[in-house]
């Protein structure tokens, strides 16, 4: 077999996808491969580019490949789509990332480590338990509410949630009482894993810096230091909030220019960090309105006299995905960028 220069990579659970190509972008590889076959497949060949879609499993052969000493390149599979020609199978898709690799313009994302993704994980798995536990409390407020009880919603009205439900009838507390039960076991477990992300920020210099922007916290900061701890590959803080799909979605054809609504790609968790801390600034802004009489109004006072409350949170986290960019890439904190 010739050796090929660049490979595209199709992954999967247990069966693989090669496409390889020379320096002349003949076809020189095209096979199948399973699992267990995939980094003997690669030890073989010489020093090469890999491509690959960035999805769950990638990181792991990303740093495999990285090890044998192949050049491996993540790419977004929405960048990759346009170069399937027809169809969808697995060798289609590898040849179309085998193409989409070799472009000039095509954007990369890098290769995790294994330490940064067990520190997402815990974002992901603290995610999962929040969502169970809205769902217990939602269970718990329709069932007490078949009895003619209603309580107000909301995390901070769960006592009184669960004080409530003590005057439903004996034979349905039972039921109320085990879905009680779990709910404190869920709570339990999301104090628990909160306190590990706590640790892992004031562990990490990026981000207690990132710490410092007004409206970010532990877990805000933990994230994004994860996520994101180069931005070399962003030109600039609007790049970086166009990732994050908080800039308006462009409808422009013959020479008129159409913005509609924010375009929510990339990372959604993301984006709803910088919303929720956009909100606490927002909050915290009005109390001091309410509090202040002479306070000279800044930019954030004048958005709040003239637009929306959440069209001021987009604008705002906006604002803050330029300011967090701005901060990973000079290395400063937010105060001594201010200085």
């Amino acid at each position: 077999m010739e050796q090929p220069i660049t490979i595209g990579l199709d992954l999967a659970k247990n069966v693989f996808q090669v496409h390889g190509v020379d320096a002349t972008g003949k076809v020189v590889c095209r096979r199948q491969l399973r699992r267990a076959q995939l980094l003997l497949f690669f030890s073989q060949l010489e020093l090469c580019v890999v491509g690959m879609e960035a999805c769950a499993g990638a990181p792991h052969w990303g740093r495999e490949l990285a090890a044998l000493g192949h050049e491996v390149r993540l790419m977004p599979p929405a960048y990759v789509k346009p170069y399937v020609k027809r169809g969808k199978t697995d060798a289609a898709d590898a040849e179309a990332i085998c193409e989409a690799v070799t472009r000039p313009t095509m954007r990369f994302v890098p290769v995790k480590s294994a330490q940064t993704q067990a520190a997402l994980l815990d974002h992901k798995a603290r995610e999962f338990l929040v969502r169970q536990r809205t769902q217990i409390i939602n269970a718990i407020r329709a069932h007490i509410g078949e009895f003619g009880i209603v309580v107000a919603k909301g995390i901070q009205n769960v006592d009184r949630l669960i004080a409530a439900a003590r005057n439903m009838p004996e034979a349905a507390r039972a039921a109320v009482d085990m879905l009680a039960e779990q709910l404190r076991g869920t709570q339990a477990r999301i104090d628990a894993i909160t306190a590990r992300i706590g640790e892992r920020q004031a562990d990490d210099p990026l981000a207690r810096r990132l710490a410092t922007v007004p409206g970010v916290g532990a877990i805000f900061s933990s994230a994004f230091a994860a996520t994101t701890p180069d931005v070399s590959a962003f030109r600039s803080g609007r790049d970086y909030a166009a990732w994050l799909g908080l800039t308006p979605k462009a409808h422009s054809s013959g020479g008129k220019e159409r913005l509609g609504r924010i375009s929510k790609a990339g990372n959604r968790y993301l984006r709803r960090l910088l919303y929720l801390g956009a909100m606490a600034r927002i909050s915290a802004r009005r109390e001091r309105r309410r509090t202040a009489e002479n306070a000279t109004p800044d930019w954030l006072d004048r958005m709040l006299d003239r637009k929306p409350v959440k069209v001021v949170a987009i604008a705002l986290a906006n604002r803050m995905a330029h300011t967090i960019w701005a901060l990973i890439r000079s290395g400063e904190s937010y105060r001594a960028a201010l200085a």
